[in-house]
C-alpha cells in the first residue's frame, strides 16, 4: 500500500487542523469535547449529507434507537382520518444567526422542499409563532414518519436552497468554513436544545478523499477517526478499529476512540447523516 501523501490528503486546508486521534477504549456514556474527524469519498453526496445532519434539523426525527421523535416539533396530532395534523414547535430554538425560529420559517421550508409520495399538500396555515396545521389531499398516519426524513429540513425564512457555506439552520453546529467536494468545517452551537443529547464533539472536520486505499491509511495513521470504508482491507491487524454496521457488511470504520450510540440507524450508511452530532471522541 502506498504512503498517504499529506500534501495531496489536505489540499482543501484542513492540514492544520486535523490531529492525530486518541483514546483506546469505548466510553459507556458519550464524553463532550475535542475535535471529530471524518473522511469520506467524493462519489454519493455523503460529504452534503454529513454537513446537512450537522446544520439542519427536521420537524421530527428517527433516533439512533429506531423511535420516531420530536426534533424541532415538541407534540403532533392528526384529525380522526389523519388528514389534518397539527403540530406544536420547540419553543426557544433559534436558528445559527440568533434568529429565533418560529411556524413562519418551518411553513417556507416545507413549501421550497418537494415532498415524496403520499404527503401531497393540499395547504399549510400557520396558527401561531409556534403551532402549524398541515391539510393532505388524502389521509396518512405516516406523514410524522415522512417528516423524519432529513432531507426536508427546516432554514431560516425558508431558505433550504442557501449554498452551504451560508447555511443558517438550527442544528447543533455552525459553519466554519465549507469547500464544495473538498472539505466542512463546524463549531459546536453554545447553548443548544439537544445540549446533553447531541452535538458532543466541540468542531468537526469532514474531508473528501476520492481514493479508499488513502482514506484506509488516514484512518489507521491517525489523521482522521471515522472513514467511510467499502471493507476493512488495509486496517485488519494493524490496529484497534471497528467495524460498522459489521465487517461482512461494512460501510464506516473507526478508532476504537470513537464513541457511538447503542443502536445506530441502518437508513444510510451514515447513520441518515447524523454521525457529526450522534457520534463522540473518547
Amino acid at each position: 500500500m502506498r504512503r498517504i501523501d499529506r500534501r495531496a490528503l489536505f489540499a482543501s486546508g484542513a492540514a492544520a487542523a486535523l490531529l492525530a486521534a486518541t483514546g483506546t477504549s469505548l466510553s459507556a456514556a458519550p464524553l463532550r469535547g475535542g475535535v471529530l474527524r471524518l473522511a469520506v469519498p467524493r462519489d454519493g453526496d455523503l460529504l452534503d449529507q454529513v454537513v446537512r445532519g450537522a446544520l439542519y434539523h427536521s420537524l421530527t426525527e428517527i433516533s439512533p434507537d429506531g423511535v420516531l421523535r420530536g426534533e424541532l416539533a415538541s407534540h403532533w396530532h392528526s384529525s380522526q382520518d389523519a388528514r389534518i395534523w397539527t403540530f406544536d414547535l420547540r419553543p426557544g430554538v433559534r436558528f445559527s444567526d440568533g434568529h429565533e425560529m418560529t411556524a413562519v420559517d418551518v411553513v417556507a421550508s416545507l413549501s421550497a422542499h418537494t415532498l415524496p409520495d403520499g404527503a401531497d399538500i393540499l395547504g399549510y396555515t400557520v396558527v401561531s409563532d409556534l403551532q402549524l396545521q398541515v391539510e393532505l389531499s388524502a389521509p396518512n398516519p405516516d406523514f410524522p414518519y415522512i417528516l423524519a426524513d432529513s432531507a426536508l429540513f427546516v432554514a431560516r425564512a425558508g431558505r433550504v436552497d442557501a449554498p452551504l457555506a451560508q447555511a443558517c439552520g438550527t442544528g447543533c453546529y455552525r459553519v466554519d468554513q465549507y469547500q464544495e467536494n473538498r472539505h466542512f468545517r463546524a463549531s459546536r452551537v453554545e447553548g443548544h436544545f439537544k445540549d446533553g443529547q447531541a452535538g458532543w464533539a466541540d468542531q468537526i472536520e469532514v474531508i473528501v478523499i476520492p481514493d479508499e486505499t488513502v482514506r484506509a491509511e488516514a484512518l489507521r495513521e491517525g489523521y482522521v477517526d471515522i472513514s467511510a470504508l467499502p471493507d476493512p482491507k488495509g486496517l485488519i491487524k494493524r490496529g484497534d478499529f471497528r467495524y460498522l454496521p459489521s465487517q461482512q457488511e461494512m460501510a464506516i470504520a473507526t478508532h476504537s476512540g470513537v464513541g457511538v450510540p447503542k443502536v445506530i440507524g441502518s437508513r444510510t450508511a451514515l447513520d441518515d447523516g447524523r454521525i457529526a452530532e450522534r457520534w463522540w471522541r473518547v
